[in-house]
């Protein structure tokens, strides 16, 4: 390995570190301003009545998900959809600890109540008032980068902590 290989993975895997806990921030605030869309269905009803307020999918899955056809078959729907209305798009694994972040369960709780479906999540960013915050702005731009580079759809793993 190279300096230069060497120094570009540490510069990578910081950027990627960095746009990780952005990406972190960015879903608690939007929750805690109701700017969260959480579902495959869910998210597919709001895209098609109001895709102008989408301003980043979230498309989470684990290895074990890896073999499921149908959800696959959505996630390629979702995404030729979101690159059709200019909608950032992120594709991350660690499902669980997208459950820590938004305070979700992961299995079913006493009352039978399933866990949400965390594998399409959606940020909106209502007109009448602006989601603003740091982590939207390098969310975004991360994405951007990876356009620049031909990479469409940029992929991050969360870690569990």
């Amino acid at each position: 390995m190279t300096l230069e290989e060497l120094v570009g993975c540490n510069i990578t895997d910081k950027k990627m570190e960095t746009v990780s806990q952005a990406l972190e921030e960015l879903l608690v605030a939007a929750q805690r301003q109701d700017c969260l869309t959480v579902g495959v269905y869910e998210s597919a009803k709001l895209m098609n009545v109001d895709p102008d307020c989408v301003v980043l999918c979230v498309l989470a899955t684990d290895e074990e998900d890896e073999d499921d056809i149908a959800l696959q078959i959505h996630f390629t729907l979702i995404q030729a959809f979101c690159c059709d209305n200019d909608i950032n798009i992120l594709r991350v694994s660690g499902i669980s600890r997208l459950a820590q972040v938004l305070c979700e369960p992961s299995t079913a709780d006493n009352n039978a109540n399933e866990p949400k479906d965390l594998h399409c999540i959606l940020v909106t960013n209502p007109q009448c008032q602006p989601l603003k915050c740091q982590a939207l702005q390098e969310v975004g731009s991360y994405c951007k980068e990876s356009r620049c580079k031909n990479q469409w759809v940029p992929y991050l793993a969360l870690q569990e902590r």
